[in-house]
């Protein structure tokens, strides 16, 4: 879906680095060494999305990191195309539907860190959770995406993880 919008590969991968988590930050050559890019296709890309003010840029030494400047006005907008983009909005809404009683939804892994390897991996931490629901779930979810998904369930929250739903009371 998103491929059609923005042709440029390297692009895209840095939009999905930087805005499927706020937190997550880059240095040039590290980005280059992750996605197996040149550094000046990665800087010049970095550039121009530093330039339309959706990147910021910090100065460490002699180094510059890169993350998501949530003060732009199209932050939040962006963050939800790129979520719509993985799946991760589906796959919250198809989880919770009937799952039974979800506590937390985590994204884990690869894709929590923003690198788009294929697999999408998610820990659902609740109680009297439906398990053989899951199980046909997941290759629905995967016909629909284009991507593999692997689902947890755990009884904990994962550290580092983000979580991408949690069940508010009405209390």
């Amino acid at each position: 879906m998103l491929e059609t919008l923005i042709t440029s590969k390297t692009r895209l991968r840095l939009l999905i680095k930087f805005f499927v988590a706020a937190t997550n930050k880059g240095y040039l050559n590290g980005l280059a060494q992750e996605f197996g890019e040149s550094t000046n296709a990665i800087r010049k890309e970095l550039n121009h999305l530093a330039v339309a003010g959706y990147l910021k840029k910090n100065q460490e030494n002699n180094k510059i990191q890169y993350l998501a400047n949530t003060m732009h006005p199209l932050f939040s907008s962006l963050q939800k195309i790129v979520h719509q983009h993985l799946g991760l909005e589906l796959i919250a809404e198809q989880v919770i539907d009937r799952m039974g009683e979800v506590q937390t939804i985590s994204l884990v892994g690869d894709y929590a860190k923003g690198m788009d390897t294929g697999t999408i991996e998610i820990v659902i931490c609740g109680h009297q959770l439906n398990h053989d629901y899951l199980v046909g779930l997941t290759r629905k979810i995967e016909a629909q995406i284009d991507r593999r998904l692997h689902i947890k369930v755990s009884k904990d929250i994962p550290e580092g993880g983000i979580v991408l739903y949690t069940y508010e009371s009405a209390n």
